[in-house]
């Protein structure tokens, strides 16, 4: 009975291998990115683009186990939310209004540890903040918050 069971499951992953997800990132105008319209110095700039990028832009880059469903879906669940939330590859196509609470949300966000995800942050251990990371964002989204 085990054997079935096992072999029903496997039948069933491979099957699953056969629905592949879209991993093609759109094109886009540069000018329209956060790191060019907010001018984003340089340290600040590498944090954000390490730690949020990946599901909240236009430039994921894809891990290996990406090509693996169940998984594969469950990341492109996570990148299509993300991007949905908020994109800076989009940035500014959105009005002062949005990016102003974009601004405050980050800032609450990063400092509350929720971003980014803690999962995402397991794996990519380049999205793993240090205090200092942390608290240099927290800082720099809290005073363009302001602006």
């Amino acid at each position: 009975m085990i054997k079935k069971i096992l072999l029903v499951l496997l039948v069933v992953l491979v099957i699953m291998q056969f629905f592949r997800i879209d991993k093609t990132n759109p094109a886009y105008p540069a000018e329209q990115d956060f790191l060019t319209v907010e001018n984003v110095d340089h340290e600040v700039g590498e944090i954000i683009k390490q730690a949020c990028y990946d599901c909240h832009s236009f430039e994921t880059i894809y891990p290996w186990y990406s090509n693996f469903a169940p998984a594969s879906w469950i990341i492109k669940d996570h990148i299509d939310e993300g991007r949905e939330e908020m994109n800076f590859s989009e940035w500014s196509t959105y009005k002062e209004k949005r990016k102003k609470h974009k601004f405050e949300e980050c800032y609450e966000l990063v400092s509350e540890g929720e971003m980014p995800l803690k999962g995402y942050a397991i794996m990519h251990s380049k999205a793993n903040l240090s205090d200092d990371q942390r608290k240099l964002l927290v800082e720099w989204f809290k005073n363009a918050s302001k602006h």
